[in-house]
């Protein structure tokens, strides 16, 4: 039987007893649902504590999933400590810190993921999008937008958890997890991974609260514990009280809601803390505002200053005109997003200063081509064609200064982009996919 077809009866089985507590899955894992796991875990990724690359633990495979298997299900694997670095956050000099577990265990996190993802799939509502299979960003933005607009823009509960991934409480995920899952061997190991720890400055450091840091698991954990806490309570208790349309949007752990009545949303915005407190979480109170984003703010608001706007998943939203001079929701790339962006380009630039041209022209190119990817939808051509513009200035600047003598003059550089242009800015996403049954609110 194949990865698939298990993954297919999992599913199903889930779906038609969703009161059901499932008791055995970890039977389902076999050699070819290992090599399966192997091959969705990515191999480009930092060593974890062990400094085993995916290369090195690839020399004797079969032996080596054979035995990871063996030990997963007779309880004698040792979830290593995740290995913590330090990565720049935002613009700023403050630091956030990532976790990097070892390549063998992502492989296993991985092949618990396959089994998890079809029955938690049956549970999870529409309302969430993030690192889900087949959902994106981009989905989250399109309902959003189709949100606003149905409701004439309303009001928007713009919130911010802090440090959720850090502040997941590890019993009431273990409740959470026994409504729908019971299983030994799964169970025991997400125990393992919980408690792991993390190694920095050569000590292992106990968490007692939190998601497994960097672990592939832990997009899953995380959606499974805001589906109990938020996801649930504001589907099937929320909206029934709401007075007028609601929406929830959540991508992981960033999310808004949108109401079209003031009272609903103030009632919302007012109840939220206390219902996220029973789950050990907390609002961030200088990130978290409640905002009437109605079409009468309409060109009497400056985004840039975050008048009736607001950021959500690196756009800023906010309320413009259409090419018929019509109100519409429109979007753009946030400054912070944009900055961020641009001071990568440049430290790149200075890093590969020295690079060949032809070469820093191609790896520009790429780079450019992912940003235009994710911000290329509609009403946000100015962002990226200023985003390239800005890209050419510094890549000017820095070509500039591979001489004690100036080398690139602004003539000399024209004549080089006729010869190595980078590409133009283009919209990649539309956002107008479902303009016919939309039109009604344009």
């Amino acid at each position: 039987m194949s990865v698939y077809t298990k993954q297919q009866r999992i599913a199903q089985l889930a779906k038609e007893h969703p009161e059901w507590s499932l008791n055995t899955l970890a039977h389902m894992i076999d050699q070819e649902w290992m090599h399966e796991a192997y091959g969705q875990t990515r191999k480009d990724g930092a060593a974890g504590v062990d400094g085993q690359t995916a290369k090195e633990y690839e020399r004797e495979l079969a032996k080596n999933l054979e035995n990871l298997k063996e030990r997963a299900k007779a309880g004698t694997y040792k979830a290593p400590p995740v290995r913590r670095v330090y990565i720049p956050k935002g613009m700023g000099a403050e630091k956030r810190p990532i976790g990097i577990p070892t390549f063998e265990d992502k492989v296993l996190q991985r092949a618990i993921v396959m089994l998890l993802e079809p029955v938690y799939e049956q549970d999870f509502y529409d309302c969430s999008y993030g690192f889900r299979p087949r959902r994106s960003a981009h989905q989250a933005l399109q309902k959003l937008w189709e949100c606003l607009m149905q409701v004439g823009g309303g009001w928007v509960l713009e919130v911010d958890l802090r440090k959720y991934f850090d502040t997941l409480d590890h019993a009431v995920l273990r409740k959470i997890l026994d409504q729908r899952m019971r299983d030994g061997v799964v169970r025991r190991l997400i125990g393992k991974w919980l408690k792991a720890g993390v190694w920095e400055e050569g000590q292992r450091h106990e968490v007692e609260t939190g998601s497994p840091q960097g672990g592939v698991i832990s997009p899953l954990l995380s959606n499974i514990y805001l589906h109990e806490a938020l996801d649930k309570w504001f589907e099937t208790v929320v909206k029934a009280r709401m007075k007028g349309r609601a929406y929830l949007i959540r991508f992981a752990d960033d999310f808004v809601m949108v109401f079209e009545k003031e009272e609903d949303a103030r009632r919302v915005h007012q109840v939220l803390p206390h219902r996220l407190a029973r789950y050990g979480l907390t609002l961030h109170a200088d990130k978290t505002r409640l905002m009437h984003f109605g079409r009468c703010r309409q060109g009497g608001g400056d985004p840039e200053k975050g008048d009736s706007s607001f950021d959500f998943l690196g756009f800023t939203h906010f309320w413009g005109k259409s090419q018929k001079g019509k109100p519409v929701v429109q979007r753009k790339t946030a400054n912070k997003r944009f900055r961020r962006g641009l001071k990568a380009i440049a430290a790149w630039c200075r890093g590969h200063l020295h690079d060949p041209v032809v070469e820093q022209h191609r790896l520009l190119c790429v780079k450019l081509r992912g940003h235009y990817s994710y911000y290329g939808i509609t009403g946000n051509y100015r962002s990226l064609h200023r985003f390239k513009k800005e890209t050419e200035r510094i890549w000017r600047k820095w070509l500039n200064r591979r001489s004690l003598k100036r080398a690139m003059p602004w003539e000399r550089f024209a004549r080089l982009l006729q010869f190595l242009p980078l590409p133009a800015a283009h919209v990649v996403h539309s956002v107008y996919l479902q303009h016919s049954q939309l039109s009604f609110c344009l």
